[in-house]
């Protein structure tokens, strides 16, 4: 018989769901999604293979990443027991729906459209918007403001694609870059974290078929940037 060790997922990250087919949590804020290459950086995937080996170092179980978050937004973030759930989930993911809330800098003239573009990454990892000739990759984000304060603007934003930095980078380009973030907003005072959040998350499930539906709820030190009356 294996000694199994007791397993405690750290503080602030959430288990929801667990099934035999995945596990959907809520990410803190300073958690990469997954590692790369063999980087050993602590990461969600990692976290969630070690609970789902519970102490068993010669288990092959482990957690497969569906879709991502940067390591500087929190939220809700799905991985498959198996890579065939994996494949199934990412198969249908264009149907999902998922739901964001952020604070950007500056009121918004218009309260609620679309941004859309070409997005391309560069040598050191940072996206651009750019022409069809530079061979972007297509890139659309719908928003509504839902609350403001004298200086910042908080938005329900909804994904119809799914871009490395999408959020932050169409924000940024028409001058209401998201509040805190390290990489392409402005420099100065914030919250101490970036106010990007993924709130709202609606799939099928990979056998089932049954539309998924969780919700987290928009950390406080974010709200209070907008008066809390978002």
């Amino acid at each position: 018989m294996t000694n199994r060790k007791p397993f405690r997922l750290p503080a602030g990250l959430r288990l929801l769901f667990e099934d035999r087919d995945i596990l959907v949590v809520d990410k803190p804020v300073g958690l990469l999604t997954m590692s790369f290459r063999r980087d050993e950086t602590r990461t969600v995937e990692r976290i969630l293979t070690d609970y789902l080996r519970k102490g068993n170092s010669r288990s092959r179980l482990r957690a497969f990443t569906v879709h991502r978050l940067d390591r500087e937004t929190s939220g809700l973030l799905v991985f498959a027991k198996s890579e065939p759930v994996q494949e199934r989930i990412k198969a249908g993911w264009r149907d999902a729906d998922k739901v964001y809330f952020a604070v950007v800098h500056g009121t918004l003239e218009t309260k609620s459209g679309a941004i859309s573009g070409y997005l391309a990454e560069d040598e050191d990892q940072f996206v651009r918007v750019v022409g069809p000739e530079v061979g972007g990759k297509w890139a659309e984000t719908r928003y509504r403001v839902a609350g403001e304060s004298p200086r910042f603007s908080g938005v329900e934003v909804q994904l119809e694609t799914g871009r490395k930095n999408q959020i932050r980078v169409h924000f940024a380009s028409i001058g209401h870059a998201v509040v805190g973030d390290p990489k392409y907003g402005r420099k100065g005072r914030g919250p101490g974290r970036m106010a990007l959040h993924a709130m709202h998350l609606e799939f099928d499930h990979p056998f089932s078929g049954r539309r998924m539906v969780f919700d987290s709820p928009v950390p406080n030190e974010i709200l209070r940037l907008v008066g809390g009356s978002c």
